[in-house]
């Protein structure tokens, strides 16, 4: 599963719409009843106000009605960032795979990505 969803990460990463960086990513999230969702970067002017692949994806999962808890599995064309981790984490990801530079594929759960992760009390 992790190869087929970097490698449909990678042929969307073409709408990514990255003017500044031309860093293109795109992310897949596929849910734990097959339904998929496509999300890629959008970059802004303002950079802090760019929009990573994975939370665009998961940001389509949640307008859908998804929760934490529902994703199966995640590809992405790239290792994702610190902020990702985190997102990734609180949405309960238990396979996470990427492209790495060497282009191998790497696969993690959530916790893998971000250990000791910071949690909202209970």
């Amino acid at each position: 599963m992790s190869d087929e969803l970097v490698e449909k990460a990678e042929a969307a990463a073409v709408h990514a719409y990255a003017p500044y960086s031309n860093y293109r990513v795109a992310a897949i999230v596929r849910m734990t009843d097959g339904t998929e969702f496509t999300g890629v970067n959008v970059e802004n002017a303002a950079y802090p106000l760019t929009q990573c692949a994975e939370k665009t994806a998961i940001g389509a999962a949640a307008s859908a009605g998804y929760r934490p808890g529902d994703v199966a599995a995640v590809g992405i064309t790239a290792s994702p960032c610190g902020g990702c981790r985190q997102w990734l984490y609180e949405w309960r990801i238990p396979e996470i795979s990427f492209r790495r530079d060497d282009g191998t594929i790497a696969t993690y759960t959530a916790e893998g990505l971000l250990p000791d992760s910071w949690n909202l009390p209970q």
